[in-house]
C-alpha cells in the first residue's frame, strides 16, 4: 500500500533505475554473501554447473544451456526469476513494461510529455517478468518480435505509426527474463530476428525498424548434437551469447536419489533402498551401449519409474486389502514395460529391449544390495531355506502373508537398521526389507528363485 502510484512519487522515494542484468547481479551477490542458495531446488550441480552460471550472470551475459533431455535445463532457467526484485515499477498500461523514469515506446513518451510527474505507475511482481517459449518450426517472427495489428490500422492509424504494432513475446518481456527452449528448432529467419535483438537491442517489423532498446536477459536451451554438429543454428547468433554452459546428469547416486525424492509425486510409500535401485538402474541405462546415448536418459525416467513403483504398491493394497501401501522389490519390474517410450535403443538391439532392461535392473538391485547390506550376517535368512522350505511373494501378496511364511528371522533387526527403519518399522516396511534381502540373496547366488504367473518363489 506504500508503493508510489505516480512518477513523481517514485522519484521522491529515491528510486533509481537499473538494468535487469544489474538487478540480477546485485541480488545474486547478496545471496552469495549471505551464504544462501541462489538456485533452490537444483540438485547435483553445486560443483559443476552453478559456479559457471553464477559467473555468467555476474558478467551480465546472455546464456545458452547445452545438455541432453532431462538434465534440468528448463528448471535452471526458471529459477533465475528468483534473482529479480520482488516488485518493480512500470508505466501503467504499457505493453512493453516501460521504465517510468526512462520510457522508450512512443505511447509512454507521449504520456510523459502530457502528464509529467502525474504519469501513473503499475507494480509488477517478479513472477510476471519471466516469459518462456518452446521453439517449434512453425514459430513466426510475429510470435517472438511482433507484427502490424490490422485492427489498429483499420481504426485510422498509418502503417508507419509505431502504435500499430502488436508486440511479440520478446518485447513484452522487456525488463525481464526471456527463456527459449530448443533454440535450434527455430527457422533460420527467426534466428536472424533474435540476432537483431541481441546485437542492436532493437526490433524490425514489416520492413521498418523500431528503435526500442530492449532491456532483458535472454536464456536459451539446446541439445548439444543439434547445436554443434547439424548446423541448425546460424553462427552469428551463437557468437552473440556471452556464455555457453554445459549441463549433465547427476554424477552421484545420492544426488539421483535426492532428485527423485524431491520431484516425485508418490501415491504410496517407497523405501529409500528402492529409490536407490531406480537411481542405479537409470545410471546403468546411461552407461549402456545398448541405449542411444545421444538422446540421453532423462531424469523424468527415474521419476516416472519411482511413481510407477508407488502406484503398484497402492494397487496391491486395494486388491488384497493390505492396510499399508508400501512398495517392495517385486513392484519394480512391473513398471519397466511402461517406460520403453522414454528410451531410444541402438539399431542392433531390436527385439532385445526387454532382455536388456531386465539385465540392467538385476544389476541395479544387486549393487544396491551390496551397498546397503555389505558385511551383515544374513545366515538367518539362508537357514530358512536349508531344509527345502520356500517363501512365496509377488505383487499381489500382502505384507502380513509374506512375513508369516518366514517367522522370526535372526539378524532382521540389523537389516532394518541398515535400511533406515529401526525398531519402529511397520509391517509393510519389514516386508519390503525382507523381500529386498531375498532378492539380493538370489542375485548373489545364495538361494534359488522361480517366477510363475506373477508369483515368485524363493528357495526350494
Amino acid at each position: 500500500m506504500s508503493q508510489p502510484t505516480t512518477v513523481g512519487g517514485l522519484r521522491a522515494s529515491g528510486y533509481e533505475s537499473r538494468s535487469v542484468k544489474a538487478e540480477i547481479r546485485a541480488n545474486l551477490l547478496s545471496r552469495l554473501r549471505a551464504g544462501e542458495t541462489a538456485f533452490p531446488g537444483i540438485v547435483g550441480f553445486d560443483e559443476t554447473v552453478l559456479p559457471e552460471l553464477e559467473s555468467a550472470l555476474l558478467a551480465g551475459h546472455d546464456l545458452v544451456l547445452l545438455g541432453e533431455r532431462g538434465q534440468g535445463k528448463t528448471r535452471v532457467m526458471r529459477t533465475l526469476v528468483e534473482l529479480l526484485d520482488e516488485w518493480s515499477p512500470m508505466v501503467a498500461g504499457c505493453e512493453i513494461n516501460d521504465d517510468p523514469l526512462h520510457p522508450v515506446c512512443s505511447r509512454c513518451r507521449r504520456l510523459q510529455t502530457e502528464l509529467g510527474d502525474d504519469l501513473p505507475l503499475a507494480w509488477r511482481h517478479r513472477s510476471d517478468r519471466y516469459s518462456e517459449k518452446l521453439a517449434t518450426p512453425d514459430t513466426s517472427v510475429g510470435d517472438l518480435v511482433g507484427d502490424v495489428d490490422p485492427v489498429k490500422v483499420a481504426e485510422g492509424r498509418t502503417l508507419g505509426d509505431p502504435e500499430t504494432i502488436h508486440y511479440g513475446l520478446v518485447p513484452r518481456t522487456n525488463r525481464g527474463i526471456f527463456g527459449l527452449n530448443e533454440l535450434p528448432d527455430l527457422a533460420e529467419r527467426i534466428q536472424v530476428a533474435l540476432f537483431n535483438v541481441l546485437e542492436e537491442r532493437d526490433i524490425q517489423v514489416r520492413g521498418y525498424s523500431l528503435r526500442l532498446p530492449l532491456d532483458l536477459l535472454l536464456v536459451v536451451t539446446a541439445n548439444p548434437e543439434d547445436y554443434t554438429n547439424r548446423g541448425r543454428i546460424i553462427t552469428p547468433l551463437k557468437d552473440r551469447f556471452g556464455a555457453e554452459i554445459r549441463t549433465h546428469y547427476q554424477l552421484d547416486v545420492d544426488d539421483e536419489v535426492a532428485l527423485v525424492t524431491q520431484e516425485s509425486a508418490l501415491v504410496a510409500a517407497v523405501p529409500e533402498h528402492l529409490v536407490e535401485v531406480v537411481a542405479r538402474f537409470t545410471r546403468a541405462l546411461r552407461e549402456s551401449s545398448s541405449i542411444d546415448q545421444r538422446s540421453g536418459v532423462s531424469a523424468r525416467f527415474s521419476i516416472a519409474a519411482t511413481e510407477g513403483v508407488a502406484a503398484s504398491a497402492l494397487r496391491r493394497s486395494a486388491r488384497t486389502g493390505d492396510p499399508e501401501a508400501v512398495a517392495r522389490a517385486c513392484d519394480v519390474p512391473t513398471v519397466v514395460p511402461t517406460l520403453f517410450g522414454k528410451l531410444e535403443f541402438e539399431m542392433g538391439e531390436e527385439g532385445r529391449e526387454g532382455e536388456v532392461l531386465d539385465h540392467l535392473l538385476r544389476m541395479a538391485v544387486a549393487e544396491t544390495f551390496r551397498s546397503r547390506l555389505a558385511g551383515l550376517d544374513l545366515s538367518g535368512f539362508t537357514e530358512v531355506f536349508a531344509e527345502g522350505e520356500t517363501v512365496e511373494t509377488g505383487e499381489l501378496v500382502p505384507a502380513a502373508e509374506l512375513l508369516s511364511q518366514l517367522g522370526a528371522v535372526p539378524g532382521l533387526s540389523k537389516v532394518l537398521d541398515r535400511l533406515g527403519h529401526g525398531d519402529d518399522a511397520s509391517t509393510g516396511e519389514v516386508a519390503a526389507a525382507v523381500e529386498f534381502v531375498l532378492e539380493g540373496l538370489h542375485l548373489t547366488r545364495r538361494i534359488d528363485k522361480d517366477t510363475v504367473d506373477g508369483r515368485t518363489v524363493y528357495g526350494g
